[in-house]
């Protein structure tokens, strides 16, 4: 019988998965904003904001900036995990990505609900 001795920290599947699902989330988000803007004879600032101005656009807005955020988490992670070698500059490039997402998310509630 083969002993497998597993390493690492198997992010391989539920990365791969999360960032499908959250492709979808964001092709779904776009799709309907491309479709809602090209249905209407005229886009202007009253469009753009009857738009947002229901809560489950802002819900849906919410969802895809946080999918994006974490898509961009997951791209990111990667890419410095595969090319940055020394430890504390990939750390340092984790903690900076991590703050400025955060950041952004908490910008992105206060824009979307004007808090």
């Amino acid at each position: 019988m083969l002993n497998r001795v597993l390493t690492g920290a198997h992010y391989g599947l539920r990365d791969w998965l999360a960032q499908r699902v959250t492709a979808v989330v964001m092709a779904l988000f776009t799709l309907f904003v491309a479709g809602y803007l090209l249905w209407q004879p005229r886009v202007d600032y009253d469009v753009w904001t009857g738009l947002f101005a229901h809560d489950v656009m802002r819900s849906f807005a919410l969802l895809f900036l946080l999918s994006l955020f974490y898509h961009a988490w997951i791209g990111v992670r990667d890419i410095v995990m595969d090319y940055v070698k020394p430890a504390s500059v990939r750390l340092l490039i984790h903690v900076a990505v991590i703050l400025a997402l955060l950041l952004y998310a908490i910008w992105s509630v206060q824009i979307l609900w004007g808090l």
